[in-house]
C-alpha cells in the first residue's frame, strides 16, 4: 500500500480491520433527508434497541452535532473519525451536511471527516468534499446492471432534478451518478469504501460483477453487508418474506467477491447515531441534554486535543507490541495451511485485539480461518441476546451452537462449566488458555494445537 493511503487508513476504523480495535467513531444523525427509497430501509427514529442503518434516537442541528462531537471527543478520546450517515442521505441534505463539516473542521481539526451516500448526487459535491478534507466516503451501491432490472427490484423510486422518477429508468440514472461520482472521487483522491446490500435471490449471484466494477474505477474497499430483513422493522422487503442473509451467504459471496477486490470484514452496520468502538454502541450516553447547554469555549477545553493526542500515542505504542506478538500469522487464503486443512475459529473479544471478554456477556463473535501456517479474519456473528441474558423458558447455549455450527473452537478469556459441556456435546471446544492474549497469534495456536501441532511455528 502507498505510504499516503497507508497514513490515510491507519487510524480509521471502517477502513483498516486492525484500527478498529483500537479507534473509535462519532456517527451524527444531522441528515434526516433521502432522495432514494430501498425497499430494504426504514428509517425510524427512537429505536435505541436497534443497531442498523438508518436508526436515530435523536435528529440534531449542525451546531449541536458539533457540540457532540466535542463532548464526545473529551469523553472517547480514542475517537478517530465523525462520519454523516444519515439517518437519510449526507448529499441530500447538503446545507447541514457540510455546515457541521465546516464547522467541525474548525473546532476539532484531528479528526478524519467521512459521509456516506447512495451516490445520486455524488458527482455534484465533490469539489465541496475536497474543500473541507473529506478524504473518506462510503457509497452504497448494489448493482451495476446497466438495464435497470435489477436495480428496479431493490429502489422502488429516485428524486432526480425535482422529480420522482420510478423502475429500470431510476436503476439506469443512479447508476450513472453513482459511477461518474466515484470517478470524480478518485480522481481528487478520496478513498471510497463500497457498501453492497446482499439480498437472498435479488443480488446475491451478481455482486461479484459489482466488485469487478469497484476494482476498475478505483475503489479502495469493497463490504459485503447481509440485507437485515425481520419483518418488525417494517421494510418493504421484510414485509414481502424476503429474508434475512445468513452467515453461511455472506461468507459464500464474500469469497466470490474477495477474488477482485479487498473486502471489509469487520462492518457492524452501524446506526446513524453510533459512538465507540466499531462492535460496541454508547450512543445512548451521549444525549443532547448532556452537552447542549455548554459553551463552545468550554467544549474545547473538555475536547483537550492535547490530551488526545497522549492518548492516541498510548495506542500506538501498544499496537506496535501487538503487531508484532501477531507477526507472520495472517495470511491469505492459499497460504493457511500446508495440507489445505482449515477450520474456523470464534474468539470473544471486548477490543483491542485481546482476548478479553467473558463467554456470558458475549453479544457477538469474531470469526476466523485457521489452518497450520496462518489465519484470515472472516467476519463478525451477532446474537440476538446475551448467554447470561437469555429470555426465560429457552436454553440460551442453544442460539449460541446454531450461530456457531460451522465452527471448531471457541477462544474466550472465561467460561462456565455448565456452557462449556453443553458447547462440547454440540461438537465446539472452548478454550480459556489464551485470555488476555494477543488475538490473532492465540488463534493460530490454538489451531495449530487443535490439529496436534507444536503451538509456536519454527521461525522462517
Amino acid at each position: 500500500m502507498p505510504a499516503d493511503i497507508a497514513e490515510k487508513v491507519h487510524d480509521h476504523p471502517c477502513y483498516s480491520e486492525g484500527a478498529h480495535h483500537h479507534y473509535a467513531r462519532i456517527h451524527v444523525a444531522v441528515a434526516p433527508a433521502c432522495n432514494i427509497q430501498c425497499n430494504y430501509c426504514n428509517r425510524k427514529y427512537d429505536c435505541s434497541n436497534e443497531s442498523r442503518p438508518g436508526v436515530t434516537s435523536e435528529r440534531l442541528t449542525p451546531e449541536e452535532s458539533v457540540k457532540k462531537v466535542m463532548f464526545v471527543g473529551g469523553e472517547v478520546q480514542r475517537m478517530s473519525v465523525l462520519g454523516i450517515a444519515g439517518p437519510g442521505d449526507a448529499l441530500a441534505n447538503p446545507e447541514k451536511t457540510f455546515k457541521t463539516f465546516e464547522m467541525v473542521r474548525e473546532k476539532a481539526p484531528d479528526l478524519k471527516l467521512c459521509l456516506s451516500t447512495n451516490g445520486l448526487a455524488l458527482p455534484d459535491y465533490v469539489d465541496e468534499m475536497v474543500k473541507y478534507d473529506i478524504d473518506h466516503i462510503t457509497v452504497t451501491i448494489n448493482s451495476v446492471d446497466e438495464t435497470g432490472e435489477i436495480g428496479s427490484k431493490i429502489y422502488p423510486w429516485i428524486y432526480h432534478n425535482n422529480k420522482r422518477i420510478y423502475g429500470k429508468e431510476a436503476a439506469r440514472i443512479l447508476l450513472e451518478k453513482q459511477l461518474e461520482g466515484m470517478a470524480k472521487c478518485v480522481e481528487h483522491g478520496i478513498l471510497i469504501k463500497a457498501n453492497s446490500v446482499l439480498i437472498p435471490g435479488i443480488n446475491d449471484k451478481h455482486l461479484p460483477e459489482v466488485s469487478k466494477k469497484l476494482k476498475e474505477i478505483g475503489v479502495f474497499l469493497h463490504n459485503i453487508m447481509p440485507i437485515i430483513s425481520e419483518p418488525e422493522f417494517g421494510t418493504k422487503f421484510a414485509l414481502d418474506g424476503v429474508p434475512s442473509a445468513t452467515d453461511q451467504q455472506q461468507m459464500e459471496v464474500q469469497e466470490a467477491c474477495g477474488m477482485d477486490m479487498k473486502l471489509m470484514q469487520h462492518c457492524r452496520q452501524c446506526r446513524a447515531d453510533a459512538v465507540g468502538l466499531i462492535g460496541e454502541d454508547r450512543g445512548a450516553e451521549f444525549t443532547k441534554e448532556r452537552f447542549a447547554e455548554m459553551s463552545f469555549d468550554a467544549l474545547e477545553e473538555h475536547y483537550n486535543v492535547e490530551g488526545r493526542k497522549e492518548a492516541h500515542a498510548k495506542i500506538e505504542e501498544f499496537r506496535f507490541f501487538l503487531d508484532r506478538a501477531n507477526e507472520r500469522v495472517r495470511k491469505e487464503k492459499a497460504d493457511l495451511s500446508s495440507d489445505g486443512q482449515t477450520i474456523l475459529v470464534a474468539v470473544t473479544t471486548a477490543g483491542e485485539g485481546m482476548i478479553n471478554q467473558h463467554f456470558g456477556s458475549v453479544k457477538e463473535f469474531l470469526i476466523y480461518e485457521a489452518g497450520d501456517l496462518g489465519i484470515r479474519f472472516i467476519h463478525h456473528r451477532k446474537l440476538d441476546y446475551e448467554y447470561c441474558a437469555g429470555p426465560d423458558g429457552t436454553n440460551p447455549i442453544d442460539a449460541i451452537v446454531e450461530k456457531l455450527k460451522d465452527c471448531k473452537l471457541i477462544l474466550t478469556a472465561k467460561i462456565g462449566g455448565c456452557p462449556q459441556d453443553d458447547l462440547k456435546a454440540a461438537g465446539l471446544v472452548a478454550d480459556m488458555s489464551y485470555a488476555y492474549q494477543p488475538m490473532e497469534a492465540s488463534v493460530l495456536k490454538a489451531t495449530r494445537k487443535y490439529f496436534n501441532l507444536p503451538e509456536e511455528m519454527e521461525a522462517n
